[in-house]
């Protein structure tokens, strides 16, 4: 099995509206970090995100994820509900993009949003959050078979940047 890259494009309405869709598809997200030396570390954790895709946490300060977003802000996000079954249509999301501690209320509003009984005046954690400058979106339902689309995350919203399908 090979990608090959298509001309389809897609509305930045659609795909919003797709990937709105795959945020919610699981209250859990796996976060990819670097660290110091180059090496790939993924963590997964409880997630709230926003209207532009930013993904927020709670995690403590020393933890290796944590570390290394401090010391190298590249970062990657996946969201997709576990309970797929091989050979049915699937779907998910991959986010691209950078993380940083955040002292914004942004973050603690949308953890307290998402998470009805997360008492934000008990927490003593740090907040952090996930800016991302690209998605991948994958829901066959939604934009076909074997179809990857690609979105750069900008102000107005998604814009497409390509297709790729599998044959």
């Amino acid at each position: 099995m090979t990608v090959e890259r298509r001309s389809r494009r897609f509305s930045s309405a659609r795909l919003e509206r797709v990937a709105r869709r795959l945020m919610n598809a699981s209250s859990l997200c796996s976060l990819a970090t670097v660290s110091p030396g180059g090496r790939a570390h993924i963590n997964h954790m409880y997630f709230a995100w926003n209207d532009r895709f930013d993904v927020f946490w709670i995690s403590d300060r020393d933890s290796t994820h944590s570390r290394n977003v401090v010391r190298n802000s590249s970062a990657a996000v996946t969201i997709y509900a576990s309970n797929q079954i091989w050979g049915k249509p699937d779907r998910g999301i991959q986010l691209l993009g950078t993380a940083h501690e955040s002292t914004s209320r942004d973050s603690r509003n949308a953890y307290a949003r998402r998470f009805r009984d997360f008492d934000p005046e008990e927490n003593d954690l740090p907040y952090y959050r996930f800016r991302p400058r690209a998605v991948k979106l994958f829901d066959e339902r939604s934009l076909a078979g074997g179809t990857i689309v690609t979105a750069r995350v900008t102000r107005d919203g998604l814009a497409w940047s390509k297709t790729e399908v599998w044959v």
